[in-house]
């Protein structure tokens, strides 16, 4: 068993001398009984805008506190122990700018050791602990609770997680086994695994409580004055803890292996294997089922080291990065202050696409939606979306009556295009073809006023082109959402020549205000998310064309990580979708982009997959199978990755000479944001970094140094 109090961790403290401190303050507070319990308030002296979080230093002293505390248990001066934080903050967990910095395994083991050294001390000062969790409390701030021996949560706090998996590592400093033995194997997958695989999904203070993660539960108001209270009633006896979701003999003996094996299924299914730390955190899961805390311990320190240390930990902090702050100040924005505001949109087109943009400003702008069609039966149709979607979000309590009612009265629909006279913003919704959004922009020009925005969700036409026949071309900006449109949190907002920056600030306020990230992107063919998505799915295709079996070229771009395979993706995006992209893209670079009449064929078919009545796939369609056969070159797995690493370097490499966007990093914001790639693979040009690619097309690296681990 490892000795932590043995281990030196004196290089460990020195990479940590820059750290902002979360300092461990100690204060006596008598209980009603007349017991004394030593409250320990943890406090990074900052703001709640600035959570406390758990770098070395604060271990070290948030552990000599305990030491300190425990001598003075064993004394007979308090009889028990609190631990919570400063207002509306528990603890955020390690600090992640500083954990991405580890330079080496052994200095990643070291802060594996030192969390679980200093965290358990909680549970060992001799009198029985608590731990008040009265705020935020992340990954190392659950884990401090979770080493001690009873919790209470205020029903209000801003959230709950152990997000470590999201992020390429796993709850290392106790949470891995000590959760599982607390709640049972099958609350702790959900909040150990599923939680952070469905976007970081977050616990409140109630399902902290109902999952038996806390053994009590109080409002804000009082929540301290009540743990303190409660606390002296386990204290006197008054009250008895009971906690119904412990594992028992039998969930040990018949769930904990059954349950592991279903989640990692799932896993496989939906994420494959590439990604790293989900299957570490499901080893350490599957084994928590018995054996001792110590031992445990040790093999946590082992998996957190090895992952910290790892490619995938450095990518999704860089990824991270980019989502929790590139995203917020995006590159190239104008001055807010030159936004036109927005107090009435108009939305052309009532389809599918139209109907959730109309749904998507009315709640979140708050003003008056119109919508118009050819016809009035079409607009109909797409008021009866709208509402039926609102009806949804009231009965799932989404929303509140009032709302319903308010969202219900601001959207209206009209086939009289003079009803967008005092209309901002206009967007238009229409098919994807040139001649036909340049006709809609032309009449609704008529009707508008001078200063409205015009805004085009096309996904690869030229915008300036489709402002060709505009007395005001200035006003109009590519505005290009991703599907579904209320889930994705991506726009393209497409930059012509002739854009002037009032439409240009205007379009990214309103992005923001519908709460999605806004990335400036220049009016080229595909702008970020398509182009590349066209260079992959047409690599794809013409390995197909070639003759190489839907089979092969479906498992070739394993290891990219990507949430589904090639030909997955383009029956989602829609096959005549994928089709016409690959046509816009190979009109505009014919000379690195294919096009592919067999995938005209497979559109018209309407389908690759054989699937089952659940949508679940069964194998190939034998008819598409049929539709590609005949050529005569096939390749293997290994040369069509290759062709398509170098051809996303290049590709890549091209856009941004060019300026397409800024720099790599919203290439990568764009992929994460807008086409799901994943966290752990950093977005796209870390990956092209590492596999060697980047060098390979063009001599060099997308980022200097590498983002890439110390193993």
């Amino acid at each position: 068993m490892t000795n932590y109090a043995d281990i030196d961790f004196t290089d460990l403290l020195e990479f940590s001398a820059d750290e902002v401190v979360t300092h461990s303050y100690v204060r006596d507070i008598p209980l009603p009984s007349g017991k004394v319990l030593a409250l320990l308030t943890l406090d990074n002296g900052r703001d709640h805008t600035r959570p406390s979080t758990l770098g070395p230093v604060t271990l070290l002293e948030y552990g000599t506190a305990l030491d300190a505390l425990a001598v003075r248990a064993a004394a007979g001066e308090i009889h028990a122990v609190g631990v919570t934080g400063k207002p509306f903050i528990l603890a955020a967990g390690a600090d992640l700018s500083k954990v991405g910095e580890v330079s080496s395994r052994d200095l990643a083991l070291k802060m594996a050791q030192l969390g679980h050294f200093m965290l358990s001390k909680l549970g060992s000062v001799g009198v029985p602990s608590f731990t008040f969790i009265n705020g935020l409390a992340l990954g190392g701030g659950v884990e401090i609770g979770l080493n001690g021996d009873y919790r209470t949560v205020d029903s209000g706090i801003a959230a709950a997680a152990l997000p470590e998996v999201f992020l390429g590592i796993i709850p290392g400093w106790g949470g891995a086994y000590l959760l599982p033995n607390l709640i049972g194997i099958e609350n702790a997958l959900k909040v150990i695994v599923e939680n952070p695989l469905k976007n970081n999904r977050t616990l409140t203070g109630q399902d902290v409580f109902d999952l038996g993660m806390a053994d009590a539960i109080f409002g804000s108001a009082n929540f301290l004055e009540e743990s303190l209270v409660w606390a002296d009633g386990v204290l006197t006896g008054r009250i008895s803890v009971k906690r119904a979701n412990e594992p028992g003999r039998v969930e040990r003996l018949v769930k904990w292996d059954t349950a592991i094996g279903i989640a990692r299924k799932m896993l496989e299914g939906r994420i494959g294997t590439v990604a790293r730390s989900p299957y570490a955190a499901l080893d350490l899961l599957k084994a928590a089922k018995s054996g001792t805390r110590e031992e445990a311990f040790a093999r946590e320190d082992e998996a957190l080291a090895d992952l910290v240390a790892g490619d995938q930990f450095r990518a999704s902090i860089y990824a991270f990065n980019l989502v929790q702050k590139r995203a917020k100040k995006p590159a190239g924005a104008p001055d807010k202050a030159l936004a036109k505001k927005v107090t009435k949109v108009g939305v052309i087109g009532a389809g599918l696409m139209a109907s959730q943009f109309a749904l998507l400003f009315v709640r979140r702008l708050k003003v008056p939606v119109i919508i118009t069609d050819l016809d009035q039966a079409r607009v109909d149709k797409g008021l009866d979306y709208i509402r039926s979607e609102i009806a949804t979000l009231l009965s799932k309590k989404r929303i509140s009556p009032d709302e319903a009612n308010r969202l219900n009265h601001l959207i209206s629909g009209t086939t009289d295009k003079a009803d967008f006279a005092d209309a901002d913003w206009v967007i238009e919704a229409v098919f994807e073809e040139l001649g036909v959004k340049q006709d809609v922009f032309a009449d609704i020009e008529q009707y508008i006023s001078e200063t409205a925005v015009l805004a085009t969700n096309t996904s690869s036409l030229s915008v300036e082109a489709i402002s060709a026949k505009l007395a005001h071309p200035e006003r109009v900006v590519g505005f290009h959402f991703f599907n579904p449109v209320a889930v994705m949190p991506l726009v393209e907002v497409v930059n012509t020549p002739l854009t002037d920056e009032a439409t240009l600030s205007t379009a990214m306020v309103t992005a923001a205000l519908l709460r999605k990230n806004a990335v400036i992107t220049r009016d080229t063919p595909g702008f970020v998310v398509n182009r590349i998505l066209a260079k992959l799915l047409g690599e794809a295709m013409h390995a197909v064309d070639t003759g190489t079996p839907f089979e092969v070229v479906n498992t070739a771009l394993d290891p990219f990580g990507l949430p589904m395979s090639s030909f997955e993706l383009l029956e989602l995006v829609g096959l005549k979708v994928g089709a016409h992209v690959l046509d816009t893209h190979h009109a505009a670079f014919p000379d690195r982009f294919f096009e592919s009449t067999n995938l005209h064929r497979l559109a018209e078919h309407g389908r690759i997959f054989e699937r089952d009545a659940k949508g679940k796939i069964k194998g190939f369609d034998k008819t598409a199978v049929k539709i590609v056969s005949g050529g005569t070159s096939p390749m293997t797995g290994e040369e069509i990755l290759r062709r398509v690493e170098d051809g996303l370097a290049d590709e890549i490499h091209r856009m941004l000479e060019d300026d397409v966007v800024h720099a790599a990093e919203d290439i990568d914001l764009c992929m994460i944001l807008g086409a799901g790639w994943p966290f752990q693979m950093g977005g796209v040009t870390p990956y092209l970094d590492r596999v060697g690619a980047s060098e390979r097309v063009f001599g060099d690296t997308f980022h200097h140094p590498r983002i890439a681990g110390v193993e």
